[in-house]
């Protein structure tokens, strides 16, 4: 991606590092949660720099290895003892905040878009109305914990909404990479996701966002 301007990078990877500094906030500033963090962001960004991701054709293909990781995690978080404990102790009001990330996250997309190499469904010019969950995280966050004004219906609506806007973009980008098994965007397909620094998209901000979402969400049900 030669053609691609450096502040496309740049700002993408002050988001990706927004992303793991607000998390690392709401998890009361945990220096574990930094190691953790830190130990998966620079080994991928250096794997992607020998374009390992590029290969596609392969069954499961290589990009695998960047989501499944996250997504374990995850799952081990909500299904053993001390990783409730864990998500229980986050503070769901920065959780909140984190989403506004989700706004650089689609400017981005826009430049790579226009430079060719995403999709427009990708955009919100396209099917992604992901940006709404970011512009309306700074109200979410000021009416439901500030002023408290808002329920823990309402807050429980807002996050089960935006997680559909996280699952629509997710699943569109998903089929519209050159795997085995693309739908979309045959013309323009999603390939910034296999080159550094946008690899930290789907191995790190998404899985932080999705977290996110599902964290708060457990905490508003107890």
């Amino acid at each position: 991606m030669e053609n691609l301007p450096l502040y496309v990078s740049i700002v993408f990877v002050l988001t990706t590092m927004l992303t793991v500094f607000i998390f690392y906030k709401a998890a009361h500033n945990s220096k574990m949660v930094l190691i953790i963090l830190s130990a998966w962001l620079i080994p991928q960004g250096i794997i992607s720099f020998t374009d390992f991701y590029t290969k596609t054709d392969s069954i499961p293909p290589r990009f695998a290895l960047l989501v499944f990781p996250p997504v374990l995690f995850i799952i081990l978080f909500f299904t053993t003892t001390k990783g409730r404990k864990f998500i229980d102790s986050l503070d769901v009001r920065i959780l909140t905040i984190l989403h506004v990330v989700r706004i650089p996250v689609e400017v981005v997309l826009l430049w790579l878009f226009l430079y060719k190499v995403i999709p427009q469904l990708m955009t919100f010019e396209g099917r992604n109305f992901d940006i709404l969950s970011g512009l309306t995280a700074p109200v979410i966050y000021y009416f439901g914990y500030v002023k408290k004004q808002i329920g823990k219906t309402a807050l429980l609506f807002w996050n089960i909404l935006c997680l559909g806007l996280l699952f629509n973009i997710v699943i569109n980008a998903v089929l519209s990479a050159p795997f085995p098994f693309q739908q979309f965007a045959f013309d323009q397909p999603n390939i910034a996701v296999l080159y550094f620094p946008f690899v930290w998209l789907p191995c790190c901000v998404v899985p932080l966002v999705l977290f996110s979402h599902l964290a708060t969400i457990r905490q508003l049900l107890k």
